[in-house]
């Protein structure tokens, strides 16, 4: 078995920073990682000096179409100058995932999908990654789903040989967080998917309220780099906007916080382990498994303060996380030694 692993977003290196940690300590299973978008996550980790390949010319903007074609492309010319890659692996549902794999499959190289089969069963919401997961779905020979729920999406559609429940890779980093918890005064926000970007001054404008009608907790926002969200940080004149930070700090500030708001999947994830609450600003989320216990969905920006208002007297949460226990990269290694080496 030889992986080539695929990605190209910060959130896509959390979910597979402990699969590539166990992999580079054994010497059974060969990989390499090919970095398709955001190189400069990899600045510290000296771990993967011996492993990375680098893609000439890839386009990286707002055009989705041009990362599409860029990364196929540059997945192809990989496979096609290295016969030896067995298995490709992309996380999630980002659109150079969807091109990594059906590159992939075009090369006729087996696609191993981890995160795979959630779903909202609405192809606008999330959009574009709602529709590249199902597309991925299709392509993958191997199926790695964080919960039992997304297990039976892929069920539902006939998806049934090789899928397989091993948590969610992206809990593997928290396992020494959960016990340093703490409520201080803080609301954490984060922001940035693309179908909020339309309305994305609204949903300022309510946070900005927020925070001007409850003065005495700090309203903490990473202001993510998107122009589409950048362009209206002028409105958040009650909130400590800062500059995008490290995971390492990220999880430091979310371990401290009494209250999370978000559009982000991760997150919810990482709230749900660590027994924190989050108003989830989407109309429908694909991780409905914490729903009513650690995730509260805000449907649209009129109503965040009524959500808001219902949680913020009533955050501490004790409830087991339904995305997995913080071993899922052994798994996932204990699954590749017993059925897919020879």
């Amino acid at each position: 078995m030889k992986l080539l692993i695929v990605f190209g977003t910060r959130p896509e290196w959390i979910k597979i920073k402990s699969l590539v940690d166990i992999l580079s300590k054994q010497n059974r299973i060969q990989f390499k990682i090919v970095a398709t978008g955001q190189h400069e996550i990899l600045k510290n980790e000296k771990i993967l000096a011996n492993y990375f390949l680098q893609i000439k010319d890839i386009i990286i903007d707002d055009r989705l179409t041009n990362v599409y074609i860029s990364v196929m492309d540059g997945i192809s010319n990989i496979l096609r100058n290295d016969k030896s890659f067995t298995h490709v692996l992309v996380q999630g549902d980002t659109t150079s995932a969807v091109a990594a794999a059906l590159s992939a499959f075009y090369n006729k190289v087996k696609v191993i999908h981890l995160e795979a089969g959630l779903r909202t069963y609405d192809k606008e919401n999330p959009f574009p990654e709602e529709v590249n997961r199902r597309l991925i779905s299709e392509i993958a020979d191997i199926h790695l789903c964080p919960t039992l729920e997304s297990l039976n999406n892929l069920r539902s559609e006939n998806i049934t040989k090789n899928a397989y429940i091993v948590g969610n890779t992206a809990l593997d980093s928290l396992l020494g967080y959960k016990e340093k918890c703490e409520y201080d005064d803080i609301i954490l926000i984060t922001m940035h998917r693309r179908e909020n970007h339309d309305i994305m001054d609204q949903w300022f404008t309510e946070l900005n309220n927020l925070a001007e009608k409850y003065p005495y907790y700090r309203f903490i926002m990473p202001i993510h780099p998107n122009p589409n969200v950048q362009k209206y940080k002028y409105l958040l004149k009650k909130i400590e906007v800062v500059e995008p930070l490290s995971h390492e700090n990220l999880l430091n500030l979310l371990i401290k916080c009494k209250l999370v708001i978000t559009d982000s999947g991760g997150i919810q994830e990482e709230c749900s382990f660590l027994n924190k609450k989050c108003l989830v600003c989407r109309k429908t989320t694909e991780r409905p498994e914490a729903l009513g216990y650690t995730s509260f969905l805000v449907k649209e920006p009129s109503l965040l303060q009524l959500v808001f208002e219902e949680h913020i007297n009533d955050y501490v949460v004790n409830q087991e996380s339904p995305y997995g226990d913080g071993k899922s990269a052994e798994r996932i290694m204990g699954l590749f030694y017993n059925r897919y080496i020879d």
